[in-house]
């Protein structure tokens, strides 16, 4: 079987320049800004942008300067993204500490400490958590690591000559282009649409005994969007294919195709009473997006819950050979590392496992000093490392589906919050305490899924570019540390700013800080007794009824539910127009060698597009955190103009790698996707 192991773009017996001061420096800097960056997007608008691509980018730029190695860039480039990781982890949770008043300042001599040690040691417990799965996921053959094949593809494409290069920066510049077109409003990139029975306002059904009174409009029942004109989003769905694209979209079909119209339109004017106070805008439109938040993503969170159940049975006997062979090391069974080829060395099991002892150890002490009792305290830990070890896991799992820019963080953050608030409350812990402990809890296996989520990612790019996995891991022990060591800062400033311009810090209109204030308020329901278990329990039977029907991955499809609908429908139509391609491809009759081509071209144009987008997103992020706010050139752009912008989207990514099917008796190159 040894013709069928993978080869690396570096070989294993080539010894290269890779851990270089130039290399880890210029990554711990991209680590910092990066993070401050997506800080400010993320309490902001509640998204974060991948760093990967600005990093690989960034590092190729620099290092060349010093002629350095592909490895080297690699390297400043794990060490670079991981930043934006930590970033999700801290404004997803510290935050909700202010805004359900756990803690009542957030000083410098207040807070700092206490939000550094959750960061610095969710984020040590990601790389090591991840560190003992490592193998058995990166070498899976069903996951298709979207964006680690995006981000190896760039490396590549600055060492494979003009050819690769062309493909791969032409459609970063397209994808920049679009995306920064959409922000200018030269066209309208999203849109909501009506789903409407009868007029508005004058179609009516008569509800009650007969003879009430009683009656609820119909018109207008739903809203639904398009696909989001995002070169980034349908370059995923390329990469990942139409059938893992299907099954994402069918959450979001499932979510405002089913549960929101029906819902809106069963409960009419009784909807208020179902929703937390003021949760509504004036319209359907408003109805309808209150709905999906407040009642559909729940039962989302409760199939989310039996997907990543399902999904770890399904991984048990990989996992399993896994843990067994790092447990085996600990004994002294496994080979040294240093007889091993130099892409199997990692870091050893024994320094692993000393190090999540020492983390366990801290996490007790915090947890007691939080909750206030040593029983809760020692609770609270246990359920955090298992906890953790259980969603770092999934992550990795999601991020190899998905990519980590569509990775539902506070989704899995919300099931750890369920799970530790319910232990708090059987263990009799309430009040602020109770509050603290449970968000406690949450941010160390937040910000632990994150982490992991992006290690796992660099360790796939590593695993095609042949780089050394132990210098990957000791690079992003590093950059994790300094950068939750720097991460309260930015937080302070954007806090103290708002207050400063009139507002109230966290959670206000400025800064909604969205995740963290959904956070806050579960944390408070549950404790208090008011979390509404009904929907999260409805979502666990739909999970296991989708598993009962044989779905692929009832993981990925709440996750569907759980994300935005333009998102899902956008990563689909990047599914679709792969299906398109590969088709017409048959209908030619090409060969092996001539498909092989045609995959690695359609890899690059869309790890073009993804990169594209990354790159211009960050920009604009800078920019608004200067408050340099970017034209509106169009005050009603129009969207279908975005739908023809993502037809030539769709031509240039069907045309360009049939176009470079090339002779059908030249040998075939080696495949991008593992």
């Amino acid at each position: 079987m040894a013709q069928d192991k993978f080869q690396p773009y570096v070989p294993e017996s080539v010894s290269m320049t890779e851990f270089t001061v130039r290399a880890v420096l210029l990554g711990l800097v991209m680590s910092v800004i990066l993070g401050a960056a997506n800080a400010y997007l993320g309490l902001r608008a509640g998204i974060t942008i991948a760093a990967t691509y600005p990093a690989a980018v960034i590092g190729m730029a620099v290092l060349r300067i010093w002629r350095g190695s592909i490895l080297e860039e690699n390297l400043a480039r794990t060490a670079g993204s991981i930043g934006e990781s930590v970033a999700a982890g801290a404004i997803f949770t510290i935050p909700a500490f202010l805004i359900a008043g756990a803690w009542t300042s957030f000083r410098p001599e207040d807070a700092y400490w206490k939000s550094t040690a959750l960061m610095v040691v969710g984020s040590i417990l990601g790389v090591l958590f991840v560190s003992l799965v490592r193998r058995v996921m990166v070498e899976d053959p069903e996951l298709p690591f979207p964006e680690s094949v995006a981000a190896a593809e760039i490396h590549k494409a600055g060492q494979q000559g003009a050819q690769a290069a062309r493909f791969l920066f032409w459609n970063m510049g397209l994808g920049a282009a679009i995306y920064l077109a959409g922000a200018f409003k030269l066209f309208a990139a999203d849109k909501e649409f009506f789903l409407k029975i009868g007029e508005l306002g004058r179609s009516f059904v008569r509800v009650g005994p007969p003879g009430s009174a009683n009656t609820v409009p119909v018109g207008g029942i739903s809203t639904a969007e398009g696909p989001s004109i995002s070169p980034a989003y349908v370059g995923v769905g390329y990469i990942i294919g139409p059938r893992l694209a299907a099954l994402n979209f069918t959450g979001g079909v499932l979510a405002w195709g089913l549960m929101v119209p029906l819902l809106v339109y069963f409960l009419g004017p009784q909807l208020q009473n179902f929703l937390p106070p003021n949760s509504t805008e004036e319209g359907w439109s408003g109805q309808a997006g209150a709905v999906w938040r407040f009642i559909v993503r729940p039962i989302a969170i409760g199939g989310m819950l039996v997907g990543a159940a399902y999904t770890l049975f399904r991984m048990r006997k990989s996992l399993s050979t896994g843990l067994g062979r790092a447990f085996k090391e600990l004994s002294g069974g496994g080979p040294r590392i240093e007889d091993l080829a130099r892409t199997e060395r990692y870091m050893s099991s024994k320094t692993i496992f000393a190090l999540i002892g020492v983390v366990f150890a801290a996490m007790v002490a915090l947890y007691i000093y939080f909750s206030g009792e040593v029983v809760a305290g020692v609770v609270a830990a246990i359920v955090m490392l298992v906890v953790g070890f259980f969603f770092a896991t999934v992550s990795g799992n999601l991020v190899g589906f998905i990519g980590s820019s569509n990775n539902p963080i506070s989704g899995l953050t919300l099931s750890t919050l369920l799970i530790a608030a319910l232990l708090m409350v059987s263990l009799g812990v309430s009040g602020v305490a109770g509050v603290a402990v449970v968000l406690g809890v949450a941010a160390v296996v937040c910000v632990s899924s994150a982490v992991a989520g992006e290690l796992l990612q660099d360790f796939k790019v590593g695993y095609i570019l042949g780089g050394t996995p132990r210098t990957i891991q000791l690079v992003e022990l590093v950059a994790v540390v300094l950068s939750s060591l720097v991460m309260y800062f930015p937080l302070l400033v954007l806090h103290e700013g708002n207050i400063k311009a009139g507002g109230t810090g966290f959670g206000d209109r400025n800064l909604p800080a969205p995740q963290a204030g959904l956070m806050a308020a579960i944390a408070q329901g549950i404790v208090g007794g008011e979390m509404a278990w009904p929907l999260v329990v409805v979502g666990i039977f739909m999970g296991i009824a989708m598993i009962m029907l044989g779905v692929r991955s009832p993981m990925l499809v709440s996750v569907g539910m759980y994300l935005p609908f333009h998102t899902t429908f956008a990563i689909f139509v990047g599914g679709v127009i792969r299906w398109i391609g590969d088709r017409i491809a048959e209908r030619r009759r090409l060969n092996d060698a001539q498909k092989a081509r045609v995959e690695n071209t359609g890899i690059l144009v869309a790890s073009g597009l993804i990169a594209g987008e990354a790159l211009v997103g960050l920009l604009i992020a800078t920019m608004n955190f200067f408050d340099q706010k970017t034209p509106q050139v169009l005050e009603h752009p129009s969207y279908a103009i975005g739908l023809l912008v993502l037809a030539g989207m769709a031509a240039v990514m069907i045309r360009a790698p049939l176009g470079n099917a090339g002779d059908p008796n030249q040998p075939a190159p080696p495949t991008a996707m593992m």
